[in-house]
């Protein structure tokens, strides 16, 4: 079985609980103390992650970091399906690839104001964090209009989520705690709330259900 190195609040971490819940992958959580007792940084974690970070996954003896790598890896074997992350089509992979770096930056940035409002990490410049989380929403909110005058529901094309969009959702939803708001992204927030409709999704703290489903506007990601 799976072993993930985890944190409830850690939006990464949640990136693969949510893939695996959509692909009903079972996984075991072993729950690393990041906030207050920091044992990421331990001398015990680090010779599992040198770079102290979390998520990591152990699949049977396979240890991987970083939470974009790990969606790559986990969707490649787990999915039957194919369409997380679709090997055989290499103009979507490479649409792929750059929202996953996309969401790098969206860790950089909105998740850094939110360790800094929710976590105390002071030394983090807040208020260049939250304008570059502004920037980059404001991209993505225009990407994503256009997206649905074309009748796509998802950040790459296709009638499929992808894992860029599981990477980005995360720290998006939880933008609010750092001081980031998404009122001026309607189009992120439809988003969003098709996300949320994906068959299998769950929750973490901070992020919830989706509202009742308006008539027409239910989505099917089985």
């Amino acid at each position: 079985m799976i072993k993930l190195y985890d944190y409830e609040l850690s939006g990464n971490c949640y990136k693969l609980r949510l893939l695996m819940s959509f692909l009903g992958v079972e996984y075991e959580s072993k729950l690393i103390d990041f906030y207050p007792g920091n044992q990421h940084k331990s001398e015990g974690f680090r010779q599992i992650n040198p770079l102290g970070q979390l998520p990591v996954v152990d699949d049977d003896g396979l240890v991987l970091r970083d939470a974009q790598a790990i969606l790559v890896y986990l969707a490649s074997k787990y999915d039957a399906s194919g369409k997380w992350y679709p090997r055989d089509n290499p103009a979507l992979l490479g649409q792929i690839s750059q929202w996953l770096a996309f969401a790098d930056g969206i860790t950089a940035t909105a998740s850094a104001a939110r360790l800094h409002d929710a976590l105390f990490y002071t030394q983090i410049d807040v208020d260049a964090a939250r304008a570059g989380a502004n920037t980059l929403f404001r991209i993505l909110d225009e990407h994503l209009y256009f997206a649905e005058e074309a009748g796509q529901d998802w950040i790459c094309p296709g009638d499929h989520p992808t894992i860029a969009d599981i990477a980005c959702f995360p720290y998006i939803m939880l933008s609010e705690e750092g001081g980031v708001s998404r009122m001026d992204y309607p189009a992120i927030r439809r988003w969003c709330d098709r996300f949320k409709r994906i068959p299998g999704f769950t929750v973490m703290s901070g992020v919830f259900p989706a509202g009742p489903a308006v008539s027409g506007s239910i989505v099917s990601a089985a």
